[in-house]
């Protein structure tokens, strides 16, 4: 059984006191950030700026997977790189050379991965899955965290379950990340069909009313229902 990873979403977390954020996370053994660098024009958001990050890279050991939102790939990929992350994920939409981009960052020894909009189709991946080390399934529009009312598309799980088939057809090993609304509620079904990577939100390890150490628990407990 494949190990189910846990990517705390650092801009779910107090902004404020963001050190302290990222010591509490540590504290209870989570190991990878997942940080969404949106530069304002692919979506309406900009929650951390290049320099923070910089910042982040100097007071931690944890591995940075790097979510990119922005109509300039290239450009963020190369600060990206030089900060030293582990992980980078671009977006198919806003790219037109996907080869170059997973090249770039492969080359620069982090892992590469592509992230798809709900309703980007699997099947734009067909020549590119085999050089990629995780595909990212959005499952809410990107970059609108604040829009509370927004729920996960019905076909969430129907998309999940295409590219892990499509995945074990091809005998690779890529990752199946999910990222948008993954809440306690709704992630035993989404390990369920495949997802080994969960992007944890305000929906789940960052349920204010609880503290991480609890919310955590609750995760994990989540995760059992679903690989039973």
């Amino acid at each position: 059984m494949k190990k189910i990873i846990l990517s705390p979403s650092i801009m779910c977390a107090d902004l404020v006191n963001l050190e302290q954020s990222i010591r509490k996370l540590e504290q209870n053994g989570l190991e990878k950030l997942h940080i969404d660098v949106i530069d304002g024009n692919f979506s309406p958001s900009m929650p951390l700026g290049i320099e923070t990050i910089k910042r982040m890279r100097e007071v931690t050991n944890m591995d940075f997977d790097v979510h990119i939102m922005s109509t300039n790939n290239e450009y963020f990929i190369g600060e990206m790189i030089n900060i030293g992350v582990q992980g980078i994920t671009f977006h198919h939409e806003t790219s037109l050379h996907t080869d170059r981009h997973i090249k770039l960052i492969k080359d620069s020894g982090a892992k590469a991965a592509v992230a798809l909009n709900p309703a980007t189709p699997i099947s734009v991946l067909d020549y590119s899955l085999e050089s990629l080390d995780m595909v990212c399934l959005m499952l809410i529009n990107p970059g609108f965290a604040t829009n509370k009312g927004e729920k996960q598309v019905p076909y969430a799980g129907r998309k999940i379950s295409d590219l892990k088939e499509k995945i074990t057809s091809q005998s690779l090993h890529t990752s199946i990340q999910v990222d948008g609304r993954v809440s306690l509620s709704s992630i035993p079904e989404l390990v369920k069909y495949g997802a080994d990577d969960l992007v944890l939100g305000s929906t789940s390890l960052f349920i204010k009313e609880n503290s991480i150490e609890h919310n955590k628990q609750a995760v994990l407990d989540a995760i059992k229902q679903g690989q039973l």
